[in-house]
């Protein structure tokens, strides 16, 4: 027999977990087809990648972060402790606000870049909650979704979609995270479960400061306020908490790059100002988060 390749462990992993899905295009319901294809009842077929990722979408998408961006955020995330604070924030809140009580639990990130956090949360939730978790993560970047599927395939689908037209049957998840992504708030109350979670985590005024004071000094980028944010997020959810989370990491020279690289903050600077910032031995950057949590 041979060997599984990532695009049949995907097509498998979708196979026993169709109930999720509904075809983008039509929205009728979807089959696999020979371990390497989706196909909806009108023939609408979307292929398995070799990497192990679907592509969902309905059109060519370009978007302006790179293969380079989203390399750059995982060596962060899995080379430094970043992150680490966060996931682990938000795995403890999952299973704290009542949904340890399930053996199974669906969770999707809208917005999931390059899967680190995602592939995280739901081992966290695993091991601490004594459950399996299906982790579904998605995003319109093709070249965050590969960097995802290459890295992290174990109870986990990655896919290329739109996240105002998910290709998903409404009432499919327990938890939606959206971290420090758009979102689309009628077609997460769409997908969510009856009283299940969104968790939804946003820039707070200290996020990458240093970032900002040292290539924005008093500019309009220097600044940043999420008041509005908050206010559709409370208008779109039975609110059931927010905290604020701000720490500083310590990086070291050669995680210097990647954190300019990985953040659109950075889009604007010159060749100049980036190569200065690189000449620092190592860096003190703080995280400075809000993590909100609502109920459908």
């Amino acid at each position: 027999m041979l060997p599984k390749n990532k695009r049949m462990m995907s097509a498998e992993f979708v196979s026993k977990h169709l109930f999720l899905f509904a075809c983008p295009i039509c929205h009728s319901s979807m089959k696999v087809f020979e371990l390497k294809s989706l196909v909806c009842s009108n023939q609408h077929t979307f292929d398995f990648a070799k990497q192990g990722y679907i592509n969902l979408t309905t059109g060519q998408i370009k978007t302006k972060y790179s293969k380079e961006l989203f390399e750059a955020r995982r060596t962060l995330m899995t080379e430094s402790t970043f992150f680490k604070p966060v996931v682990e924030t938000i795995a403890k809140l999952i299973n704290k606000e009542g949904i340890q009580v399930k053996k199974e639990l669906s969770i999707i990130d809208m917005g999931c870049g390059e899967g680190s956090h995602l592939a995280s949360i739901c081992d966290l939730v695993s091991a601490k909650g004594n459950k399996k978790v299906v982790g579904v993560g998605i995003d319109l970047a093709k070249e965050g979704v590969v960097v995802a599927a290459k890295n992290y395939s174990e109870n986990k689908l990655w896919a290329v979609a739109d996240l105002a037209r998910t290709p998903f049957i409404n009432k499919q998840f327990d938890v939606i995270l959206n971290i420090l992504s758009p979102s689309n708030y009628a077609e997460f109350n769409r997908l969510l479960k009856e009283d299940g979670l969104v968790i939804k985590v946003i820039p707070q005024t200290d996020y990458l400061k240093e970032l900002r004071d040292y290539f924005f000094l008093e500019t309009e980028k220097q600044t940043y306020s999420n008041e509005e944010t908050v206010e559709r997020f409370q208008d779109s959810f039975r609110f059931v908490d927010s905290s604020r989370l701000r720490y500083r990491v310590h990086l070291n020279g050669p995680l210097i790059w990647p954190l300019v690289q990985m953040t659109p903050l950075t889009w604007g600077i010159t060749d100049k100002q980036a190569a200065s910032f690189l000449e620092k031995e190592s860096i003190e950057v703080t995280i400075d988060l809000e993590i909100m949590i609502g109920r459908k």
